[in-house]
């Protein structure tokens, strides 16, 4: 059986750049780029045509920025992973970038391979952390962003709270299955019903819950070696 491609879309104003890494990408992995558009508004018109895995979107856009498809993605639900990838980077909105629904967050001087290393991270954990943004969260989230629901760490059951610890540990839903000695499918139903009682709406999201509510210290966090 052929193996399935994982499903890109590009959005970003710049067509050369568009241009250009859709071929890089498609030339370096099991990817398939389904769309690209300039512009956020184009884009919102055109994707539900495509189911995607993966969405590369810059923030500053003339027709439609980053923010603004972001809150749209949310509000519809979707299951598209989106990495922000931008000129307008600073570590300090990484905090803003998780909250409204972006699992990676990165600046264009990314190396091209990095990137291809993050979107496999992205596709098979859910979301990607660098050393130096997990370093701002640290100082950052438990202070300044506003709890996310009202349940506490003692409201989940001591396998959920076993399952968020792997999660904020970077582990695929096998390998957490693996771990714990259960099924792939009671992983799932534990990561829904973690994300139904914390009020959050990805797995970016219950890492920021456990760091906020102390379900885990921040050190253990997975760090990623460049």
């Amino acid at each position: 059986m052929e193996h399935s491609k994982i499903k890109i879309g590009i959005v970003d104003d710049d067509l050369l750049f568009v241009q250009l890494l859709k071929n890089y990408i498609e030339n370096n992995g099991d990817y398939q780029v389904m769309l690209t558009s300039t512009g956020g508004y184009k884009f919102l018109a055109e994707q539900d045509s495509a189911s995607l895995d993966l969405l590369i979107l810059d923030l500053r856009m003339a027709n439609g920025d980053g923010l603004e498809v972001m809150t749209e993605l949310s509000r519809k639900e979707t299951e598209t992973k989106i990495i922000i990838l931008s000129s307008f980077y600073r570590r300090s909105f990484m905090g803003q970038m998780l909250k409204m629904g972006a699992h990676a967050f990165l600046p264009k001087e990314i190396e091209l391979e990095e990137l291809l290393s993050v979107m496999k991270t992205v596709h098979h954990t859910g979301h990607y952390f660098s050393n130096d943004q997990i370093d701002v969260m640290r100082t950052q989230l438990s202070n300044k962003l506003p709890e996310f629901h009202a349940f506490s760490k003692n409201e989940l059951t001591d396998r959920e709270i076993d399952v968020l610890r792997l999660v904020c540990q970077q582990l695929s839903t096998k390998e957490i299955a693996d771990s714990l000695f259960i099924s792939p499918k009671t992983v799932e139903t534990h990561k829904t019903n973690l994300m139904i009682k914390t009020g959050v709406k990805n797995m970016a999201g219950l890492v920021i819950y456990a760091v906020q509510n102390k379900v885990i210290d921040p050190e253990e966090i997975v760090l990623f070696d460049k």
